[in-house]
């Protein structure tokens, strides 16, 4: 039994839900389909998710909310439309739709996260519809039903430990099973969203929970690519990678998967592959467990991110004080702030973070407890800084891999501020400023995957 889960581009209109029920039907091992709500039809569109945010704001504001609610009732009757369905189903997503702000919520964020989730709380009842009047025997699994629990945060929940055990109890015959991405329900009955990739993170909990042979996760790419085509033109295609490869480079910046969303599948060591709605027919790329993988290539993918800053704190002599770490850690603990890296040497450190959780004014005061409570020598808050990722199961067992990422870079003249490479030894960290790091992917790029390398071979076929 497969797992197969279709992003907001694959379900945008009605003739693309054609293009995902012909998926669906090409295989009868297909039989737990995850949906996202519908995307954009064209660039200047506006995906459903953000429709049911403006109308959530409305509800809010207390303003009219009657031009949003039909722009969003016309995208569900125009596909409902596509399958001449008739109007009872159309008409009962149209008056759940209204009646949304009818409902009991204990607090703005989770009426906002209850109106965003029901984009593809509806989605998945349109398409069971459209299944059923197709005669494709279909039933609609809402998240209560199922027992998809997830902690208290409407709009960054994870999941609960016993969504596995409910899940494992889950009746179900020979008709397909659609559920709605993206949320579950808190212990207290209230709807809470995933973060990003919310309908990525709930196809790897159906599939680990259901003990799915595989997850295909259909999107808008062929395959992921050994870099980001945006960088580099028609760059290779990824055929077979690890959980661990694949987690390393979502860090980095590449964009198919938020980086924890497939931690389920991950735990239920359920492979994955990624592939192509409009080209269901292609291989893409298939994420396994490393456990007898046999890596053909020394690298296997580079990406790169501008979203972090560094600290870079001077002391001699630092290696040598007891509990000097301990308490630069309490010093980020109280302005609750996690740290990404720290490499360091005897007399420096490097603290690398996700700027995404800083702002100046808590930078300012970090600094300032550090210069105080530390007394380093130098103290330089690093605010141009991007990360490198190369990843590659092979670098475990070849030697010289540093080496011949490092030359190309210098040849071309860009500085490299920090290299790290982790005790996994399949990925090696570069830090340099944002101007080069686009750059500096590149050159590693060519050097691994299109100049006559090492490895005495120019393709790349993991």
């Amino acid at each position: 039994m497969n797992v197969v889960k279709f992003g907001g581009s694959s379900l945008a209109d009605g003739p693309h839900f054609q293009k995902v029920i012909n998926i669906i039907t090409a295989d009868p091992k297909r039989q737990i389909v995850v949906v996202s709500a519908p995307g954009k039809r064209f660039s200047t569109d506006t995906k459903v998710t953000d429709l049911l945010i403006s109308y959530a704001q409305a509800v809010i504001d207390h303003t009219d909310a009657k031009p949003v609610i039909k722009m969003i009732a016309d995208r569900y009757e125009a596909i409902g439309q596509f399958f001449s369905l008739p109007a009872r189903p159309i008409q009962k997503i149209i008056t759940k739709l209204k009646s949304l702000p009818d409902e009991d919520y204990p607090s703005n964020a989770y009426l906002m996260a209850a109106f965003k989730a029901h984009g593809e709380r509806l989605n998945a009842m349109l398409l069971t519809s459209v299944l059923n009047q197709l005669d494709i025997k279909a039933r609609f699994v809402d998240p209560f039903e199922a027992g998809i629990i997830v902690t208290d945060d409407p709009s960054d929940a994870t999941v609960r430990p016993e969504t596995y055990d409910n899940l494992a109890h889950l009746k179900f015959g020979g008709e397909k099973l659609i559920f709605p991405g993206f949320f579950g329900f808190t212990p207290n009955g209230q709807i809470a969203t995933f973060s990003r990739g919310g309908s990525d993170i709930t196809g790897a909990i159906v599939a680990r929970g259901l003990h799915a042979d595989l997850y295909e996760n259909f999107t808008d790419v062929n395959a992921i690519y050994a870099v980001d085509p945006r960088i580099v033109a028609h760059p290779q295609a990824i055929k077979k990678m690890t959980y661990r490869e694949m987690r390393e480079l979502s860090y980095a910046g590449f964009s198919v998967f938020h980086d924890e969303a497939i931690i389920p599948a991950i735990e239920g060591q359920v492979p994955i592959n990624v592939k192509n709605t409009n080209h269901p027919e292609l291989p893409g790329t298939l994420i396994v467990p490393e456990e007898n993988f046999q890596p053909k290539h020394t690298i296997t993918g580079v990406a790169s991110s501008d979203r972090f800053a560094a600290l870079y704190l001077h002391r001699y002599l630092l290696n040598k004080e007891v509990g000097f770490t301990l308490k630069l850690l309490q010093i980020l603990y109280k302005y609750d702030v996690s740290y990404e890296h720290m490499p360091s040497g005897i007399d420096d450190l490097t603290i690398i973070f996700d700027k995404q959780q800083l702002d100046d004014h808590t930078i300012h005061e970090m600094c300032y407890d550090i210069k105080n409570i530390l007394h380093p020598d130098q103290l330089d808050w690093i605010d141009d800084y991007a990360i490198i990722m190369v990843v590659g199961e092979g670098m475990r067992s070849k030697i010289g891999t540093i080496e011949n990422i490092i030359r190309p870079l210098a040849q071309n003249n860009i500085g490299v501020h920090m290299i790290n490479q982790g005790a996994s030894r399949i990925s090696i960290m570069l830090g340099t400023e944002r101007a080069d790091a686009k750059k500096a992917v590149k050159q590693i790029y060519q050097q691994f995957f299109t100049l006559k390398s090492n490895e005495g071979s120019n393709t790349h076929a993991n």
